[in-house]
C-alpha cells in the first residue's frame, strides 16, 4: 500500500494493523472450506466472451469529492476553503481537469484522461450502498457482503457467490480467482477455487533454492499415500505452483509503454495484467489499496491525497494501456470504497467519515467517458444528515448491469440476494 498515508481514526488504524480481512469471522469459516485450497488441473484450451472482473477496493473512505469535483457547486468551494480542487478555468496549476463542463478529475489523476476519454472509463458519482454506517468494519462488511442488513451468518462475498453459482470459463483451469494480500478478501469468501497470494511472483516454496526440487519431489511422494481428499488437494497445489511459476511474474514485461508505479498498489496491477495474460482460467482477482482514512490535513494537492490519488491512476492507467496494447478486451476492472467522506472540511484540514461515495468501472465493455450520477446537490437542504452526499444510485446496479451482461450470471439474486434490493438498468455496459 501507499507509504502516503494519513494517520486516520482510531478504528481505521486498528483494521489496518489486523489487515482488515483478518479481523472477518468470514475469513476465520472460510479458511476450513475446501475453496481455500486449489482443486486445479492443467487448463484445456476453451475460450470465453465472459469479462474477468478485477475488484479494486479502496480501504478507508475515499473522499469523492476531491477525486472527482463538482466544480460548479458553490458549496463546494465554501465548505471545504483549503482543500477544495480548483475549478479547471481558474486558471491555478492545480487545476481540475475537466471532464464534462460540470464535473473534473483531481490533476493528479491526469493518467485516467485515457480510458476516459476513449470511453472505457466510467465515473459513477453520488452512489454506495443506501445503509447509513460510519464505521470502517461495518460499511466494508455491507459493501463485500453486498447486502444492506446481511445476516450475521453470511459470511460470503458477492463475488464468492457469483463464482460459486457460475461454472467456470475454462474447464479443469487451473484458478478462477485470486485475491492479492495474506488473507482472502471478504469480496472473493466462498468463490471455488480461490486463493489468497500476497506475491504471485514468489507463490511456492521458500527456502534455499538449492534444496528446492528435493524438498518438493519428497512432499510430492508423501502425498501420493495420502488418503482422500489430501491427496488430490495436494497434487492439485503442486500443480498450481508449477502453472504460476510457468507464468514469470518477475520478468513480466508490459506493453503498450505502460509503466507501473514502484509501489505495491502498482506492482499488485502489474502482476493482475500478467496473470490475465497467462490465460490459466481465472475470472476474478481482488486487489486493495488503503490509506483513504484522511482526518488530518488530506492534501489533495500537496499530501496524502496527492500521493494516493497518483498511485491509483498511475496503476490503473498502466494496467489499461498494458492491456489495450495486448489485445486483451474481456476484462472489467471496479473500484469502490466503503463510504465517502463529510462534504465540510474539518478543523484539521481534513474530511470525516461520509455517505455518498463514487464508483470506477473501466473496460472495453463499460459504457465510459462519462460521469453517471443522479447528483443530488450540496446545498444544506439536500445533503444526508445535513452533513454528507447523498446516494443516489446504489453501486449493485452497475455490479448487476456487469455480471448480467458480461460475465454470464442471468440471476442477480444469487449474487445479491437482499430481498429489498431491485436494481435499476443505468446504462453502464455496452
Amino acid at each position: 500500500m501507499s507509504q502516503h498515508k494519513c494517520k486516520g481514526c482510531d478504528e481505521y488504524r486498528h483494521l489496518s494493523r489486523r489487515q482488515f480481512v483478518g479481523l472477518s469471522a468470514g475469513l476465520v469459516v472460510a479458511a476450513a472450506a475446501p475453496s481455500w485450497v486449489p482443486r486445479v488441473a492443467y487448463a484445456q484450451s476453451e475460450s470465453s466472451e465472459r469479462d474477468v472482473m478485477v475488484s479494486v477496493f479502496l480501504r478507508g473512505g475515499l473522499d469523492s469529492l476531491s477525486m472527482c469535483v463538482p466544480f460548479n457547486e458553490p458549496d463546494y468551494y465554501a465548505l471545504r476553503p483549503t482543500i477544495a480542487v480548483p475549478p479547471p478555468d481558474s486558471g491555478q496549476a492545480n487545476r481540475a481537469l475537466d471532464l464534462d463542463g460540470t464535473f473534473g478529475i483531481a490533476p493528479t489523476l491526469e493518467p485516467l484522461m485515457e480510458p476516459f476519454q476513449d470511453g472505457e472509463l466510467l465515473v459513477v458519482h453520488a452512489c454506495g450502498l443506501p445503509e447509513s454506517s460510519r464505521s470502517h468494519f461495518d460499511a466494508m462488511y455491507f459493501m463485500e457482503v453486498g447486502e444492506a442488513t446481511p445476516s450475521p451468518s453470511n459470511f460470503t462475498g458477492w463475488l464468492g457467490r457469483h463464482l460459486q453459482s457460475t461454472a467456470p470459463t475454462m474447464r479443469d483451469g487451473v484458478l478462477r480467482a485470486v485475491g492479492i494480500g495474506y488473507g482472502l478478501q471478504r469480496t472473493l469468501v466462498g468463490a471455488p477455487k480461490a486463493l489468497p497470494i500476497s506475491d504471485l511472483a514468489s507463490f511456492g516454496f521458500t527456502g534455499s533454492g538449492a534444496t528446492k526440487k528435493q524438498r518438493k519431489a519428497v512432499l510430492e511422494e508423501i502425498y501420493t499415500y495420502a488418503n482422500e481428499p489430501l491427496r488430490t488437494s495436494a497434487s492439485d497445489t503442486f500443480r498450481t505452483v508449477d502453472t504460476l511459476k510457468r507464468i514469470g511474474f518477475s520478468g513480466y514485461k508490459p506493453k503498450g509503454g505502460a509503466r507501473y508505479p514502484d509501489s505495491e498498489f502498482g506492482y499488485a496491477m502489474r502482476s493482475t495484467a500478467a496473470l490475465i495474460k497467462g490465460d490459466v482460467g481465472v475470472e476474478a482477482v481482488a486487489v486493495d489499496i488503503g490509506g483513504w482514512d484522511t482526518h488530518d490535513f488530506q492534501g489533495n494537492l500537496d499530501g496524502s491525497m496527492m500521493y494516493l490519488l497518483q498511485e491509483l491512476a498511475e496503476s490503473l492507467g498502466a494496467f489499461y494501456r498494458d492491456l489495450k496494447a495486448s489485445n486483451v478486451r474481456n476484462v472489467v476492472t471496479v473500484a469502490m470504497s466503503e463510504f465517502g467522506r463529510n462534504v465540510f472540511e474539518n478543523g484539521s484540514q481534513g474530511t470525516d467519515h461520509g455517505y455518498g461515495g463514487l464508483m470506477l468501472a473501466m473496460g472495453a465493455s463499460i459504457n465510459g467517458g462519462q460521469v453517471l450520477t443522479e447528483w443530488p446537490g450540496l446545498e444544506p437542504s439536500q445533503l444526508f444528515e445535513e452533513q454528507d452526499l447523498q446516494i443516489t444510485i446504489d453501486y449493485r446496479d452497475i455490479l448487476t448491469e456487469i455480471l448480467t451482461r458480461r460475465m454470464g450470471n442471468a440471476d442477480y439474486r444469487t449474487v445479491f440476494n437482499d430481498k429489498s434490493y431491485s436494481p435499476k438498468t443505468l446504462g453502464a455496459v455496452i
